[in-house]
């Protein structure tokens, strides 16, 4: 379809319109697949030239990647065509497929959409999109009882206006030495023969046991915040630049403080309460938390910050006066 709309517009400036229906005739094998799949996979082309149109910084619409990592597609749930029967999932044109269900859908909720995807260790997921009402809850200033200060920190994820830090274990760099042994034994591999194929999965399930580390101790940390606190407040800091600018790409990458703060975002969000964002330029690690003065000069190597107003000594990270 891409193909044909480039063809197009190359021939007469202005975009086709056409639907899958069109290509059925010459693609017999795609009346073996959900329509409202192929529908799905249209919009989603539509939209991508029409962000194109709108924004300068959006690049042209690209053709899929034969060998991506992920592979996914989208149905839509009419006539309840998509419904969950006890341990099964019914999907159109697959019939019942057997699920280990994440969690239970409450009453009330409305099924749109399922998106089947599968990763590089060839585990496949169905993600389930309802639609609910819901009055949505928001906390007035003045009922802001509790604050929390977040500062990242490249060992320890983040340390609090308390003094606590996020002891971050660092699962890419625990499992970093079993996965350069496997990628050595990749190369060892003749290219596309089954022991190469065999150990690129070993090294995707590698890549993915720390990713859902990662992801669970973060997902534990925020739920832990947002519980506890009616207003958490952070730094907006640009990670993609931090990653380039200081060679701190692994470090940052592993630490996955942006993963962080979408999901303390969202829970706090859920409850009514309030994520604030302090701006990046804001002196923080340079102002002292006892009497608030700024010190002008403060090396990225100085882990401990000695206030010359008040002598005060603590953790720049923490700002914590120490005992």
């Amino acid at each position: 379809m891409l193909a044909d709309k480039i063809a197009y517009y190359k021939l007469h400036g202005e975009m086709l319109r056409i639907t899958p229906a069109a290509y059925k005739g010459e693609f017999e094998w795609l009346r073996e697949v959900d329509s409202l799949a192929l529908c799905s996979e249209q919009r989603f082309l539509e939209g991508a030239f029409k962000r194109f149109f709108e924004s300068a910084s959006v690049g042209f619409p690209k053709f899929k990647a034969k060998r991506s990592d992920r592979q996914s597609y989208t149905t839509n749930a009419v006539n309840n065509n998509i419904r969950i029967e006890g341990r099964h999932l019914v999907l159109p044109k697959l019939g019942k497929v057997r699920i280990r269900q994440h969690r239970q859908i409450p009453e009330g909720y409305r099924l749109k959409s399922a998106a089947v995807s599968r990763d590089s260790t060839g585990a496949f997921y169905v993600s389930l999109l309802f639609e609910y009402e819901s009055e949505a809850a928001e906390m007035a200033p003045e009922d802001i009882q509790s604050i929390i200060g977040l500062d990242f920190s490249m060992p320890e994820l983040y340390i609090t206006s308390e003094g606590e830090s996020a002891e971050y274990p660092k699962y890419f760099r625990a499992s970093e030495k079993k996965i350069a042994k496997l990628q050595r034994e990749l190369s060892l591999k003749e290219k596309g023969s089954s022991n190469y194929i065999k150990k690129k999965a070993q090294i995707a399930k590698a890549h993915k046991k720390a990713a859902c580390q990662r992801k669970d101790f973060l997902h534990k940390r925020s739920r832990k915040i947002a519980n506890s606190y009616d207003c958490a407040a952070i730094e907006d800091l640009n990670m993609h630049a931090m990653a380039q600018a200081l060679n701190f790409g692994k470090s940052v990458s592993d630490a996955g403080w942006g993963m962080f703060i979408r999901f303390l975002k969202y829970k706090l969000e859920d409850q009514g309460k309030i994520l604030a964002k302090v701006g990046k330029w804001y002196p923080s690690s340079k102002t002292c938390s006892v009497c608030g003065a700024v010190k002008k000069e403060l090396g990225l190597s100085e882990r401990t910050y000695a206030c010359e107003c008040c002598g005060s000594v603590m953790d720049r990270d923490a700002m914590q006066p120490s005992t």
